[in-house]
């Protein structure tokens, strides 16, 4: 692990030392074929005895890029890129489990995450439980014989829920079990599971990663025989490849996440702090104040907050009027850009959950979900409050 601060790594994380003409920007290769000097290297580099490229969905060399500075960031022996966040949720679940085997996750975590474990459950045989992560030892008591993967999601969408991935961990390599991590919502600016014990984690790279709202990409990263298992057969089966273009526009998003993450970071505890003191608001859910039942844990395996915030208004009119009220801030469905965007979950991203299973996820009917953008603290609390005096 490189002893250079995060802010540097992540502009220079993935850098090669020569070539490509000096280009100091890594180019974008728009090649889906790779040409090949004679049989005998095209034998070699097909069949993986030597390095290069040959088929676009199975690789390219401005996907390479961004996946050495993922890994770098992540701690992490390999990394992997995708077209989309559940392109890496999928590929990482089927790479470690399968019909007949037992996954472990959480009751309460993004909405399509818990859809796709339903829906292999359901069609292909796998086995799943959902438990309340904030205690790990729901984890162990939940394990059977059968069970290949415990999946965190710590901050969990939307109502920031903490999980203590250093116990899980811990638990998961006493039984022989694989841990995966969703780290959307802390970025590896925040939280680094690899450094706790998990195997690998994921993004939803389309959030923080890209940072301006332009793409859509997932990221795997981990040890190397997980992602690379996941490179040669899931994703080799199923496609979800990212296009170099949008490797390259994630690579240059990535270079300004140290900056943008201190903004998130402070705007959003600044916001927490303002709503968990306003009267119409009935419950604030972020893990940097001292009241969040998990402020403990984060505080020991986070080096901030984030950017996320979730809060109760009481109701779904109540937050269907503020949302309506807001004047800067955008109503949208997905987070982590450099502007402030908000949801009424119960309406939007958990809609197709029932009302008891939004209930049982923590997901009141009146709850929002915030994610701070990096405009001037001042300008947000301003538009935020006259929203809530709307109500």
């Amino acid at each position: 692990m490189s002893k250079r601060s995060f802010l540097t790594r992540a502009v220079h994380a993935g850098e090669y030392g020569s070539g490509h003409h000096g280009a100091v920007s890594f180019p974008v290769y728009n090649a889906s074929v790779f040409r090949f000097e004679n049989a005998d290297e095209a034998f070699e580099i097909h069949n993986h005895h030597k390095h290069g490229f040959y088929y676009g969905r199975l690789g390219n060399p401005t996907q390479e890029a961004l996946e050495f500075t993922v890994a770098e960031l992540e701690n992490a022996e390999s990394s992997l890129a995708f077209s989309s966040g559940m392109a890496a949720v999928s590929a990482a679940v089927m790479t470690v489990a399968g019909a007949g085997d037992h996954v472990i996750a959480l009751s309460s975590m993004y909405s399509t995450t818990t859809s796709l474990l339903k829906h292999l459950a359901s069609q292909f045989g796998l086995e799943v439980s959902f438990i309340d992560g904030t205690d790990a030892s729901n984890y162990e008591a939940a394990i059977r014989p059968n069970t290949k993967l415990l999946w965190l999601e710590t901050p969990s969408n939307p109502v920031l829920n903490i999980t203590d991935i250093k116990a899980v961990a811990e638990i998961a390599r006493a039984h022989g079990i694989t841990t995966i991590a969703d780290n959307t919502f802390a970025t590896p600016y925040n939280q680094n599971p690899i450094d706790l014990g998990v195997d690998a984690v994921i993004h939803s790279a389309t959030k923080y990663l890209g940072g301006h709202s332009d793409l859509t990409a997932g990221m795997l990263a981990g040890n190397r025989d997980l992602v690379e298992k996941a490179r040669m057969e899931t994703t080799r089966y199923f496609g979800g490849n990212i296009a170099p273009q949008v490797a390259w526009l994630l690579m240059r998003g990535i270079k300004t996440l140290a900056l943008r993450m201190r903004q998130h970071n402070d705007n959003a505890y600044a916001i927490a702090h303002m709503l968990a003191d306003h009267n119409k608001v009935t419950a604030v859910h972020y893990p940097g104040l001292d009241s969040h039942p998990g402020h403990e844990t984060a505080k020991q395996q986070m080096r901030g907050y984030g950017g996320m915030v979730a809060f109760d208004v009481g109701g779904g009119n109540e937050g269907k009027a503020f949302v309506n009220g807001l004047r800067l801030c955008a109503i949208a469905t997905s987070l982590g850009g450099v502007e402030t965007i908000v949801q009424h979950s119960a309406s939007m991203t958990h809609a197709g959950l029932s009302k008891d299973e939004r209930e049982r996820a923590g997901i009141p009917d009146g709850l929002l979900r915030l994610s701070v953008g990096i405009e001037d603290p001042d300008d947000l609390i301003e538009d935020i409050a006259q929203a809530l005096e709307g109500i």
